[in-house]
This record gives structure tokens, sequence and C-alpha cells, in this order.
């Protein structure tokens, strides 16, 4: 057992990063929330990568959204507040002109020998040649054009449907190989689960999201596709539960997520003229 305490586990003086999200990963109002935990995420491996001498795995992320980021420079704080033999532990915290923004938290493990449980498996679902391309409404998801979504499951967003449940193959429209950082833009990657239900959109912005990672990306490179579900699990009082499940093409696990959303007013049907009131359609 890593013992608290010692020199090695003392907290290391704060990284300090600055970054600019473009509108291209904009989501609503500000960037996608996905894509921030991201950019926390490989600036902590740096520094955890630094602390200890050693790349290990995220095993776990979490982060609380304060308020929306915009085109503006946000500063990215990031303390190693343990690092031990096997495992170490950091945190950040970013603002935007003074102003709280984000902060959270991540693990990092090495692997070693254990038990393994493969868990729940993927749907059995097409593969993604034999799934049409998703065609996004222009204006309130622009992070969506980063990446090639095909719906593999019955239910579409704004598609009337009776069960709150997404499943889709997705993919970067660079085609890169998905490593943690990707995997935690993929967990947020599709309209919360609610949308399946629903015929017009309305915001639900995360106001929590956390990513449990599988050892899936420990054994080596991974595809290109992913297989991402997203369901609401409950939903009330304004606010909703979404899981996610992320899976290689070939059904390994890459990460469970969880994400707390307020839910919020209907604001009436958008201005036909800038796509909003689109439903998201296959091609």
């Amino acid at each position: 057992m890593e013992q608290a305490g010692t020199a090695q586990a003392q907290a290391a003086p704060s990284s300090v990063r600055e970054f600019t999200v473009d509108r291209s990963w904009w989501s609503w109002e500000g960037a996608h929330g996905g894509s921030l935990v991201a950019l926390a995420l490989e600036a902590m491996r740096d520094d955890v990568v630094a602390r200890s001498g050693a790349d290990r795995s995220v095993r776990t992320i979490n982060a609380h959204f304060l308020r929306p980021v915009d085109e503006r420079p946000f500063r990215l704080t990031g303390t190693v507040e343990h690092a031990g033999r096997g495992s170490s532990v950091a945190s950040f915290r970013a603002a935007q002109e003074g102003a709280p923004v984000l902060f959270g938290s991540a693990v990092f493990g090495a692997g070693r020998p254990g038990p393994n449980e493969d868990g729940s498996p993927a749907p059995t679902v097409p593969p993604p040649d034999h799934c049409d391309p998703l065609d996004l409404p222009a204006g309130p998801v622009a992070f969506g054009d980063h990446l090639e979504i095909r719906p593999a499951g019955p239910n579409l967003p704004l598609s009337g449907a009776a069960d709150p449940e997404l499943v889709a193959w997705i993919r970067f429209a660079d085609r890169r190989a998905p490593d943690a950082a990707a995997v935690v833009i993929l967990a947020d990657a599709l309209p919360p689960a609610l949308f399946a239900k629903w015929t017009r959109p309305r915001p639900a912005p995360s106001a929590e999201l956390t990513v449990h990672f599988g050892n899936a990306s420990d054994d080596g490179p991974v595809s290109d596709w992913a297989l991402v579900r997203m369901r609401t699990e409950h939903a009330g009082n304004g606010w909703a539960l979404d899981d996610s499940a992320v899976w290689t093409a070939d059904g390994r696990l890459l990460a469970l997520g969880r994400q707390a959303r307020r839910v919020l007013a209907d604001r009436g049907a958008p201005d036909p003229a800038d796509g909003r009131d689109r439903a998201p359609r296959s091609r």
C-alpha cells in the first residue's frame, strides 16, 4: 500500500498553461465539454510524467463545468496531488479572465497482473460501412464537423423514439486512432439521449462528467472507429443522468462515462433560417 505523507506523495508545484478553443469545437453556447476535459487530461498526463518519470495510463477523470468557455484564452492550472509507486492523482482548475470555468481531477495508474472481467458486451449492430452518416444541422453542434457519426441503433436524435438511447459508430474526421484524450471526446460526442425521445432540440448542458477507462488502450493501438452508446438513466426536476460507453471496433471496452445534465427550458421554435429546427438525419 502506498504511504501518504512521504516526500514522494506531497503535492507538486502547480503548472500553468493557456489554451483557446475556436468555434469549430463549440456545442451550443460554448466549447464542447468533452474537448475541454481532453485538454485537461493531456496537461495532467504531462505533469504526471514529469513528476514520476513514467507514462502511466489514466484510469478515471472527472470534471465540473461552472460556466461556458468561449473563444477567449483560458488558463489551466494543474497540480500533481500525489505520486506513489503505482498511481498518481492530479487536479486541475481553469479560469477565463479570472472567472472559474472548470475544475476536476484524474487518477493515473500503472498496469499490473490482476483479474479480468469484460463486463457488459457491446451491442450487436451493423458494421460502420453498413450504416449511413448522420447529417448534423449547422449551428449549435459545430464540433460535430470534427467527427464522422454513423447511427447504428434504431433511434435517431429528435425522432420521437420511445427509448432514450442513442448508439452510433464514431471516428474522427482525421482518422486518428483514439488515445485517452480522444476517448473522453467520444464519451461526450452523442447528444443527450433524451434527444432520441424529443422532436425539437433544447439545451441540456453538462454540469459534471466522469469517465472511467477500460484497459483496451493498454493493449496497443486501436482502430479509428469506436462504437458509442448514450443512455438517459433518469430525468426529472430539470436534471438528467446520462450513461455512455465506448468500445473498440472489435468490442473491447475503452471507457464508461456518466454525466449530470441541466435540462433547460424550451426556448421556442428556432429560426428556420439557421437550420436549428432541422432534426439530424441519416443520408
